[in-house]
């Protein structure tokens, strides 16, 4: 036989963790539909992996290359 007494203050912490756990989950979406709508409007992907900041010759197209 478990002693189950549950005292006001896990009632409390019980609703700021589901409080917290439900603008986590917010944050979570907020960050997942703008990555979304981000790769939406970039059209090919091909095209992501040039704002990667780095110098990456294979992907300058050959007439801009022999300039």
């Amino acid at each position: 036989m478990a002693i189950r007494v549950e005292h006001e203050v896990h009632e409390r912490r019980k609703g700021r963790n589901y409080g917290v756990g439900l603008i986590l989950l917010g944050f979570v979406g907020i960050v997942f539909g703008l990555t979304v709508v981000k790769v939406i409007q970039l059209g090919d992907a091909g095209q992501f992996e040039r704002f990667d900041h780095v110098a990456r010759p294979q992907l300058i197209p050959q007439e801009e290359a022999s300039e």
